[in-house]
């Protein structure tokens, strides 16, 4: 419509122009050449308005689309943050009642004789912690669930040894330390008892210090409740010292070793080199 009335505007120009000039030809009186000059003026004039504003509609068009396709992926983006964040909600909602159930369990086990005490590839039997096997899954899935969430886990690995100073060192009876150890972690915590002996402590949203007071926490108990106990713990924390679950476990274990040159208790932690 703007280029029609623009277009328009110019021919009334031209023909006045034109008329003008016949007019001053025949000696028409001069204001009619001027006339037909301004008439031209404003046809030029309207044909330039008509084309700017086809150009700013042209361009406030292509705006208005932008804007709409910005705003949606704007609301596909929000949609899909809002069903991620259910997702992990639920998962961590399963993973916490399964802890608890776990925890309940693993509590009832103590509570019966040794000898009533059922064990399968998750449990060890003697002591009703969960297994080795099930220690190295629930590292590797804590530390995927810590890289989501940006939070630190972690991992202890400790012995606890009687008579270290005399002739005949052996190991502290298990039950007792594992007792400890549950009356000791939270729920979130995991407590594991390795083939060899060893005790596994996976800790949740436990940095290193977090980790080294909890390990403190059962020298101390334990040693109130017999003499000649000697503790000795690695501890090895995601992301501080390693960000797999394999290197996190090995930096463990070597702590664990820096430990045992020690005749006492000591708690050693891995390095980030």
């Amino acid at each position: 419509m703007n280029d029609q009335h623009s277009t328009g505007g110019v021919v009334v120009g031209v023909v006045g122009f034109g008329a003008g000039i016949a007019a001053f030809a025949v000696d028409l009186p001069a204001f009619a050449l001027v006339a037909a000059v301004a008439s031209l003026v404003a046809g030029l004039f309207a044909l330039l308005s008509g084309r700017h504003g086809q150009a700013e509609h042209a361009a406030t068009t292509r705006l208005h689309t932008d804007i709409t396709e910005l705003e949606g992926a704007l609301a596909a983006q929000v949609q899909a943050r809002i069903s991620a964040e259910e997702a992990v909600r639920s998962l961590g909602e399963q993973l916490a009642s399964a802890q608890r159930d776990s925890a309940t369990t693993k509590a009832s086990q103590l509570n019966l004789p040794l000898t009533e005490r059922s064990g399968d590839a998750l449990t060890d039997p003697a002591t009703g912690l969960f297994s080795e096997e099930y220690f190295l899954v629930a590292v590797d899935a804590r530390i995927a669930a810590a890289r989501r969430h940006l939070r630190p886990v972690g991992v202890v690995m400790l012995e606890v040894v009687e008579g270290l100073r005399t002739e005949q060192p052996q190991p502290a009876h298990p039950l007792m330390v594992a007792e400890t150890v549950n009356t000791t972690l939270r729920e979130a915590d995991t407590a594991c008892r390795m083939r060899d002996g060893r005790f596994a402590l996976v800790l949740e949203d436990t940095s290193e210090n977090g980790a080294i007071w909890t390990v403190e926490r059962i020298r101390r108990s334990l040693n109130e409740q017999k003499q000649n106990l000697t503790l000795r713990a690695g501890i090895a924390c995601y992301p501080a010292h390693a960000f797999g679950a394999a290197e996190l476990l090995t930096r463990a274990n070597d702590a664990l070793t820096s430990a045992r040159d020690w005749q006492q208790d000591r708690i050693e932690v891995a390095t980030g080199d």
